[in-house]
């Protein structure tokens, strides 16, 4: 019997702004001529958007016109990079109304992003994640990204959601990348999926909207209000019946989105609390 709940996040315009094109501003690319001129000819040849945009900016890199691409300027990007209202503090609020309201049910984030994992790994939020999951580089002997380490798209997503409803996270699974696919009884499951809560944008995280709600959880579509035009693609997950509802990534007490979320998390551990007292009878 689980007393978990995870609450699982996207990250570009989930919990900040798009955190790539935010980095290729600050080296002075123009991020409308990267995405369309660079990203979207590789999409109409069949390209996948996440080795798309990895592919470029390795191109990018290569030219030299902005400079090499580091593992330390994307590290100091990420240091640096703003996060949506109410978001550094969001952890600690939610963890105590949790708290208040069923001590003994513990609340876990995790950040899974088809963002780069160089950049998440080191924001002022980082530390709140038991686990963080994205696209990684790895560099080549003058220090410039080179090659795409792993990638993080679609249903690529809900992988890592297994590794969740298993368990299999921290450093004892570091290069047992099969390990996600051992068979664990029902009653032995770490998170299962009716105790988890997920909340994204984009289209990559459709998949993760539809295993997690499918299966009792719940999922939350969110719009960055400064990008109005992103509402209209989130409004599509609601009528496609993906989410549980949307709402602007706000996470202040007084957003709408927050009181949705501590709704969701004080009912899953009412649910919770409930099916620990039956099952210890």
């Amino acid at each position: 019997m689980s007393d978990v709940i995870a609450l699982i996040f996207d990250f570009d315009d989930t919990l900040a702004p798009d955190s790539t094109s935010g980095f290729l501003e600050s080296i002075g690319v123009d991020t409308q001529q990267f995405w369309s001129g660079r990203v979207d000819p590789l999409l109409a040849k069949d390209w996948d958007p996440v080795p798309a945009y990895l592919h470029e900016m390795i191109a990018l890199s290569k030219q030299g016109n902005f400079g090499k691409i580091t593992q330390e300027r994307l590290r100091q990007w990420g240091q640096s990079l703003p996060l949506h209202t109410g978001v550094e503090t969001l952890f600690r609020r939610l963890k105590e109304q949790v708290k208040q309201v069923h001590p003994q049910v513990q609340l876990e984030f995790y950040l899974i992003s088809s963002g780069i994992g160089d950049v998440v790994r080191h924001t002022r939020i980082a530390s709140e994640f038991t686990a963080i999951w994205a696209s990684e580089f790895i560099y080549d002997d003058d220090g410039g990204i080179s090659f795409p380490r792993r990638v993080v798209s679609f249903t690529d997503k809900t992988r890592y959601l297994f590794h969740i409803q298993k368990g299999i996270v921290g450093p004892s699974f570091i290069g047992k990348p099969f390990e996600v696919n051992r068979k664990i009884p029902e009653d032995r499951l770490r998170v299962p999926f009716d105790q988890m809560v997920f909340v994204g944008d984009g289209y990559t995280d459709i998949p993760c909207f539809s295993l997690i709600r499918s299966s009792g959880g719940f999922a939350f579509g969110v719009w960055d209000p400064k990008h109005r035009d992103k509402r209209s693609r989130a409004w599509g997950f609601i009528e496609d019946g993906r989410v549980s509802n949307l709402n602007q990534a706000r996470y202040d007490d007084d957003a709408e989105l927050y009181q949705w979320l501590e709704e969701a998390l004080t009912s899953l551990a009412g649910r919770i609390a409930l099916k620990s007292r039956v099952y210890r009878g």
